[in-house]
């Protein structure tokens, strides 16, 4: 019932009675109000006045099953929405499913993650109501050596669609950090299962610092959100629709084509590593410069000396003048 009472409040303009709501639904006023104490309680912003009954006011970014459904505008990615207020990570939680044989598209979300990882199993912070912490189950049928790429195309959609919600100017730190003003907004962790030339499900996990305000002592030179960069919120929700319209729409042509270069030069216009300095951190550090992604999305640098070489792992990072 609290579901068909909000669909109501949404959907009318000014205030409605109790008693209208009571009839709609053929409850009771008691029943009415009840239920939208219960509202209430969850974050709801709704106005109760005597002789006019309620309104509500949508300018809370409340994220629950519900909400999220009713903002997700998708064929298959988000079709089905696992929400729980805590967890470990959503990863996991993918991974569980997974496991016991649910089907592609299926998204986890939470508030709050216990156990959050990024990459080269780094801590990553959750906090409740600030960001945006999700997990895609997906089923490609490619070649298991072509995965590691979705990783590369998740940080690509999570681009597009923080410049069409925000108007930053965000871009990529290969291979897949997701940054302004060359801090950190964005994480993706990507983790499969397969076998010899099968694979069994891939978990795209996203982080996104939305409207975070505060960041640990030691994280605050690395890392910023979409709030303090625009001075303004965001709605998780929109944001999360448009993450998940990009990526389907860019995931369905890998899998149909099973090649990345038809994102290279994209990638390459929003990747803000190219045509910088850098230190290639891995086995060997030595400096170099980002000339290009290839078609398997491997960074390729330059050495001093003038030689060329491909970086398929480790990490790089900007070399400051």
């Amino acid at each position: 019932m609290n579901n068909k009472i909000l669909d109501i409040l949404k959907n009318t303009e000014g205030y409605i009675s109790g008693e209208e709501i009571g009839e709609k639904l053929g409850v009771s006023r008691t029943a009415v109000w009840k239920a939208i104490s219960k509202l209430k309680k969850e974050g709801y912003n709704i106005e109760a006045v005597n002789n006019r009954g309620y309104h509500i006011i949508d300018d809370v970014d409340i994220i629950n099953e519900k909400e999220i459904q009713d903002a997700i505008h998708t064929e298959i990615l988000g079709k089905k929405i696992i929400f729980k207020d805590t967890v470990t990570s959503t990863n996991d939680v993918i991974k569980y499913i997974a496991e016991k044989g649910e089907k592609e598209g299926t998204v986890a979300v939470s508030e709050i993650q216990t156990a959050g990882r990024g990459r080269m199993g780094r801590k990553w912070e959750s906090e409740r109501g600030d960001g945006l912490w999700f997990s895609i189950l997906l089923r490609p049928d490619i070649d298991p050596r072509k995965a590691p790429m979705l990783t590369l195309l998740a940080g690509l959609c999570v681009c597009r669609a923080a410049r069409r919600v925000t108007g930053l100017d965000v871009s990529i730190k290969w291979p897949n950090d997701v940054i302004i003003n060359d801090k950190k907004i964005c994480g993706i962790l990507t983790e499969m299962s397969t076998e010899i030339q099968k694979i069994n499900y891939v978990v795209v996990g996203i982080g996104i610092n939305v409207n975070t305000e505060n960041f640990p002592e030691e994280l605050s030179d690395v890392a910023t959100s979409l709030k303090k960069e625009a001075g303004k919120d965001f709605s998780r929700k929109e944001l999360l629709n448009e993450v998940l319209k990009d990526f389907e729409m860019y995931y369905n042509k890998y899998v149909k084509y099973g090649d990345f270069s038809i994102f290279t030069e994209e990638y390459e216009k929003m990747c803000n590593t190219i045509g910088r300095d850098i230190n290639v951190i891995g086995r060997e550090t030595y400096p170099a410069k980002a000339v290009g992604i290839n078609e398997s999305g491997e960074l390729i640098v330059e050495r001093e000396n003038g030689t060329r070489e491909i970086v398929f792992s480790g990490e790089v990072s900007v070399r400051r003048r």
